[in-house]
């Protein structure tokens, strides 16, 4: 028996519910069809979901770390 099926997986949705320019939420980082239908998806798709967005967030804090200067009001960092 797979280890995820007994475990629910957390929705990473945080409440922001913004998306960037290029349809990513603000918040947690998932695209529209990431976000889409979190709870039908599969327990396999969304642990892929979790993994891709871990990674996303490490190149987040890589970028703003390398970025000295911070975005302006109402500019987001861009994730790719």
């Amino acid at each position: 028996m797979d280890q995820l099926e007994l475990f629910d997986l957390p929705n990473p949705c945080i409440g922001v519910c913004q998306s960037n320019s290029r349809g990513y939420c603000l918040g947690c980082l998932r695209s529209r069809d990431e976000r889409f239908n979190w709870h039908q998806k599969p327990v396999a798709e969304r642990a892929h979901i979790l993994k891709l967005l871990s990674q996303r967030r490490a190149r987040l804090n890589a970028k703003s770390k390398k970025d000295s200067d911070s975005p302006q009001a109402g500019e987001s960092l861009d994730l790719f």
